[in-house]
């Protein structure tokens, strides 16, 4: 009698890709609130539903007692040991109460109950959507913006990227496409919230593992980023295989790799560098396009005294401190730069370590 209701339900669970389980845990529920309501009932009911053959029936539970306090509720053992002999106290007792226009007042009573079931359902689908994809990137499209937020349309939800975390210099407008990091996914009382960022460090490592075979198969592995988003960024990279050249297999065929997460990144400038588990050489590195003279290594304090010849002293250090900061970032040594003179005049320079040549550590390319 109430096929079309179950048909209903069907195909809101396959429309929606919802468990069907949850609908019809909701419809239960409903049906449970709606014969209460429209019956004036206090009793204990039990609805059961048959989709196979669109049955819907009611069942009455009056659970079995000695001394009846509460007719709506209870049955003396006697009178449903009158029913059937084998039953006892604690056992319940069921009749089926099912009225004969229930599955129109039913379907009309259930209707809000299930639709915010099945509102709830699909939020719990959008979330967990979206924490499978959380730190990794989406491409969106700009749909509004406030002074707070960018709204960008994600597919079945709107994601929020921060005002503060749009890079530099980038401007967007309405129906514009970007890919985004996904930062963070909550689940609250409005709904999936999901937040993005295009300053995230982990945007450029997973820009380099979509764009470079070579660390999506795990044969390269990115150490470390350290990011000044708009401006320029450090990675480093490491192979266990020898043979490999993990600061070549980013940067590409004639600079390709390395250009398209450049212009991905409006301009970005981006240093590769190889890792060591040495200081001395991963710091030398990680200071690139400077050369270093030696790193002198505080392991107590985890610092660092970098000497630079006297004319790399600025390009070490950076614009307003920018190489020196990402170095020190990247690699996770506090770095205090001195010039050749200046190391000198400290005593900081051996006669072995004035000698040396600067090429005998090593050192990347700017990319």
């Amino acid at each position: 009698m109430n096929t079309d209701l179950f048909e209903a339900m069907e195909n809101l669970a396959d429309e929606k890709g919802i468990d069907r389980e949850v609908l019809y845990e909701a419809l239960d529920a409903a049906l449970v609130s709606a014969y209460k309501k429209n019956f004036n009932s206090k009793t204990n009911v039990r609805v059961e539903l048959d989709p196979s053959d669109g049955e819907l029936k009611v069942y009455s539970r009056l659970k079995i007692v000695e001394e009846v306090e509460d007719r709506d509720l209870e049955i003396a053992l006697e009178e449903a040991q009158g029913i059937d002999p084998s039953y006892e106290v604690d056992d319940v007792v069921e009749n089926e109460v099912t009225p004969r226009n229930f599955g129109r007042i039913a379907a009309q009573a259930a209707k809000q109950v299930v639709t915010q079931r099945v509102r709830e359902a699909e939020r719990g689908v959008i979330y967990n959507d979206f924490v499978d994809r959380l730190d990794d990137i989406l491409i969106g499209t700009v749909q509004r913006m406030d002074p707070r937020y960018l709204y960008i349309h994600l597919g079945k939800i709107e994601g929020k990227l921060p005002i503060n975390e749009v890079m530099p210099a980038e401007t967007y407008n309405v129906h514009d496409r970007i890919k985004v990091y996904v930062t963070k996914v909550e689940n609250t009382s409005k709904g999936p919230q999901v937040y993005v960022s295009r300053t995230h460090p982990g945007l450029l490592k997973r820009l380099f593992e979509i764009e470079v075979p070579e660390i999506y198969e795990g044969i390269v592995e990115i150490m470390s980023v350290s990011r000044e988003a708009g401006d320029r960024s450090k990675i480093s990279v490491h192979a266990e295989d020898p043979e490999i050249d993990p600061v070549g297999s980013c940067v590409g065929q004639r600079g390709q790799r390395v250009q398209t997460v450049v212009d991905e990144l409006n301009g970005e400038k981006i240093d590769i560098v190889h890792y060591s588990e040495d200081p001395v050489v991963y710091i030398s590195n990680a200071l690139s396009p400077s050369k270093v003279i030696d790193v002198l290594v505080d392991e107590d304090e985890h610092a660092t005294t970098v000497i630079v010849p006297d004319n790399q002293l600025s390009l070490a250090i950076g614009k307003r401190g920018q190489n020196a900061r990402l170095a020190a970032k990247l690699t996770g040594w506090k770095i205090d730069i001195k010039s050749e003179s200046e190391a000198e005049e400290d005593g900081l320079l051996s006669s072995n370590t004035a000698s040396r040549n600067d090429d005998d550590l090593v050192h990347d390319d700017e990319q």
